[in-house]
């Protein structure tokens, strides 16, 4: 019987040891010196900026941009569609895979978060966690001080009102918001 990396549980939504494997914490310090690097540039050598994102995320479009500063935990799991936008203060934890659309506009302070730790407390305080993908679609914009939750998806043209908390699937062509995120109305 094979066993499994921490690296394969976590790729594959199981329960794993981040803070105990020696390959994982390897690979968060290099997507963190990244990032610090990333969010230390001078704001007119855009040019670096864009090449050090190139290096750290999964997958771009020909067109991205991302305004520092701009966190994640690997980097590798981050793919980003075509022309997608993001102000200040974004942060991703890409323990499973986080994927935007394209014409994508995320506003200021804004968290993707992959990743969760069990309810149970032994469990908890043994330092395990899950990690569930993230999707958004094409053509969706999320508003300001938006939280996505582990294994949530936003369906295509839908917009993500301010301040919302997303814990649930979102549909296509709606608006909505709130703490938990809820449809507001069709579009």
């Amino acid at each position: 019987m094979d066993m499994l990396t921490e690296k394969e549980k976590m790729l594959q939504g199981k329960i794993y040891d981040a803070n105990g494997d020696s390959d994982l914490i390897k690979e968060r310090k290099y997507a963190k010196n990244l990032c610090f690097a990333f969010n230390q540039l001078p704001p007119d050598e855009a040019g670096k900026s864009h090449d050090i994102l190139k290096s750290l995320l999964g997958k771009t479009g020909s067109f991205f941009e991302i305004l520092p500063t701009f966190n994640c935990d690997y980097g590798y799991n981050i793919e980003l569609g075509e022309n997608f936008f993001s102000n200040h203060n974004l942060i991703i934890l890409d323990c499973a895979k986080v994927t935007f659309g394209d014409n994508v506009f995320v506003a200021p302070n804004c968290a993707f978060y992959t990743a969760g730790h069990p309810i149970d407390a032994t469990e908890r305080n043994k330092g395990l966690e899950y990690a569930y993908p993230i999707t958004v679609g094409n053509n969706v914009w999320i508003g300001g001080n938006v939280c996505v939750m582990p294994g949530v998806t936003i369906g295509d043209n839908t917009v993500i009102g301010v301040g919302s908390v997303v814990t649930k699937d979102i549909p296509s062509n709606v608006i909505a918001a709130g703490n938990p995120c809820r449809v507001i109305k069709s579009i």
